[in-house]
């Protein structure tokens, strides 16, 4: 049987959720599988179309392999038992080398996942050659229990830009089903979107900036791996949802101008605060979670009234969530 591709839509890279305090002899906070459940359950009922577990929101790289197994099994328990059976999840793998990436990828496939969101392994990105970039996902894609999407992110990844001939190639190989481009390059997205020489019936082009959501859809992306959803879900899936029709009439593009402005506008909040503004984002607007604790370096919440000054755009996300 041939790998899964991913389905087109919005999902989620969501924050992981720890408790306010570490207990004894534990030197940090736990995660709090609860907690993660129900956010989860919410973005399900909410429209989103799967998560991303783990990613470099989720902070992987703070989290033990046991602690990472605990989350992804126990949102895939809650969700099913929720009556989200087989709901989509991608599992975030945030390391260089071969083998332990190939581990990641057998510990999330055990946990649930259905596919594995492999960052491009740039931390000697001056010095990686893209031949050499295409030997190590193929190495990966050759081995790994799940099947695989490429996730380039340069701001992370030391300046690493996985290339557009370098995308065609990669997408060839039947264990690989997907990428998220993460550039603020709309060209890259474009390209590949649209590239001539890519099966678009089984490789998945997903924007990682909510800002590009409406044109990258447009041009045949398959859709978005955004954080404001994890706050606004009803609208950032709504706008996906408009993007993707077809015909795209022009009442049905006006609306979708409409709405990727305010979705726009509220990603500069996301640009700005990080993890920490997701983190006080949900808590403040959908009331999971809290603003004390969670993990080092990334502890506490962002300055008092940070958020507020962000209150006249999130207030219109805030009116158009209410809305549906």
């Amino acid at each position: 049987m041939a790998p899964s591709t991913p389905p087109d839509g919005v999902f989620v890279p969501v924050p992981t959720f720890f408790h306010a305090e570490a207990k004894a002899p534990s030197l940090q906070p736990a995660i709090d599988v609860p907690t993660q459940v129900a956010h989860s359950v919410h973005l399900a009922k909410s429209g989103i179309t799967g998560l991303v577990l783990m990613g470099s929101t989720g902070e992987a790289i703070h989290l033990s392999g046991q602690e990472r197994y605990d989350m992804i099994s126990g949102v895939r328990k809650g969700l099913d038992e929720a009556g989200y059976k087989d709901y989509p999840i991608m599992a975030g793998v945030l390391i260089n080398s071969v083998d332990e990436v190939l581990e990641w990828l057998k510990d999330a496939h055990k946990a649930g996942a259905q596919w594995g969101l492999v960052l491009a392994p740039g931390y000697f990105g001056g010095a990686a050659t893209q031949d050499n970039l295409i030997e190590w996902y193929t190495l990966v894609a050759d081995k790994s229990p799940l099947p695989i999407l490429i996730y380039n992110y340069p701001g992370v990844t030391n300046n690493l830009v996985v290339g557009v001939d370098t995308y065609v190639k990669l997408a060839a190989h039947p264990n690989i089903v997907g990428c998220k481009m993460s550039h603020g390059n709309v060209s890259y997205h474009v390209q590949v979107s649209l590239h001539p020489d890519i099966d678009h019936s089984k490789f998945r082009v997903y924007s990682g900036f909510g800002q590009q959501l409406g044109p990258i859809v447009v041009f045949n992306a398959g859709g978005v791996i955004d954080g404001l959803a994890a706050i606004y879900p009803k609208t950032v899936s709504h706008l996906f949802s408009l993007a993707a029709k077809r015909p795209l009439d022009e009442p049905t593009l006006e609306e979708v101008r409409r709405l990727q402005w305010k979705v726009s506008a509220a990603e500069e909040f996301i640009v700005n605060n990080g993890i920490l503004g997701i983190r006080e984002g949900i808590y403040k607007e959908l009331g999971f979670g809290h603003l004390s604790g969670g993990r080092l370096p990334l502890r506490g919440a962002l300055a008092v009234g940070k958020f507020e000054e962000w209150s006249g755009i999130l207030g219109h996300m805030r009116e158009e969530e209410k809305k549906l």
